[in-house]
């Protein structure tokens, strides 16, 4: 538990990366390498939930042009090409690469968010994961 406090500590949100990492029963036997597969994990299970809400806001005609957007940020920037990328560079030992990966899923979600010019439905959903990718960021950083 103690690395879990010292690593959470130098992140940019120290409460919720302790939330997130003691909610996962992996944490108390994982190294930061493990620290930071955790978080990824948030990130993508993150990532499948603002998918649902998006379809969800999609069969309730909402618009149509920004869920697109933010649908495909989701499913092709985060879930197809940023989770992988991050798993298998924190796997491989090349966390420069994880922490750009992280840093992506912050910009798809700010991205998301950019396309309602203010009145944007998933504000909750999009800020939830621009902070996890920039806690995940700030644990891969230990790695670099």
């Amino acid at each position: 538990m103690k690395l879990i406090y010292q690593t959470c500590k130098n992140t940019p949100i120290p409460d919720l990366c302790l939330q997130l990492l003691k909610a996962d029963p992996r944490s108390p036997s994982a190294d930061i390498t493990g620290l930071a597969l955790i978080i990824v994990d948030v990130i993508k299970a993150r990532a499948n939930d603002a998918l649902v809400k998006i379809n969800q806001l999609l069969k309730g005609g909402g618009d149509k042009k920004a869920l697109d957007n933010c649908a495909a940020n989701y499913k092709i920037g985060i879930l197809e090409a940023d989770i992988p990328m991050a798993v298998k560079a924190l796997t491989l030992g090349d966390p420069k690469f994880a922490e750009n990966a992280a840093s992506d899923s912050a910009v798809e979600a700010i991205d998301c968010e950019k396309g309602f010019n203010g009145k944007s439905p998933l504000t909750r959903v999009n800020n939830g994961i621009r902070d996890v990718a920039n806690v995940a960021r700030a644990i891969i950083r230990n790695l670099l």
